[in-house]
């Protein structure tokens, strides 16, 4: 059994005049909430294995959040995760995938369209929820019976969705 962990990027601010999307940086709930979202991984046992990032700034922010409350595995980080769709992202997990765990931070609408292609079924509440929409520092825990080099579209159970309001 495996299980991928799919965070959006805690909230950021607007972007300043000369600042690219890609260097904006988080605000002080987004700040907050990332340190929620790292205590309320640890609580759970939501321990990953290994950390992909999105390399812009806001995504590394949140994993800087997450970290001061949580253990989050060896961490790699893509410039692609601020490009890519969910099939780019589902690439990318598989490539650095194993029998383990692994959390990705990334962007919508990314993680919201992998959460719902991978996950084939799932506990009520959780499907619920994230068919209401991704926000900001949302985490889908999605658990496969295999690998996750062979993640597919429609293999995985979403087990469980949070999201800092929620806590």
């Amino acid at each position: 059994m495996s299980r991928l962990y799919l965070l959006r990027h805690a909230k950021a601010g607007w972007a300043l005049p000369g600042v690219r999307d890609f260097d904006r940086p988080l605000d002080a709930s987004g700040l907050a909430d990332a340190e929620v979202m790292g205590a309320a991984m640890r609580v759970r046992n939501y321990v990953p294995d290994i950390t992909l990032c999105s390399n812009a700034k806001r995504a590394r922010q949140t994993l800087e959040g997450l970290a001061g409350h949580t253990d989050t595995g060896r961490v790699l980080f893509f410039d692609t995760l601020y490009s890519e769709d969910a099939a780019g992202y589902l690439a990318i997990i598989r490539g650095n995938g194993g029998p383990g765990s692994l959390l990705v931070i990334g962007h919508n609408p990314m993680t919201e369209d992998l959460a719902m292609a991978v996950s084939g079924d799932g506990e009520e509440a959780a499907r619920g929820m994230l068919n209401h929409g991704f926000p900001t520092s949302g985490l889908a825990v999605v658990r496969f019976n295999g690998n996750l080099a062979d993640a597919a579209q429609g293999t995985g159970y979403l087990e469980a969705f949070l999201t800092p309001a929620d806590l």
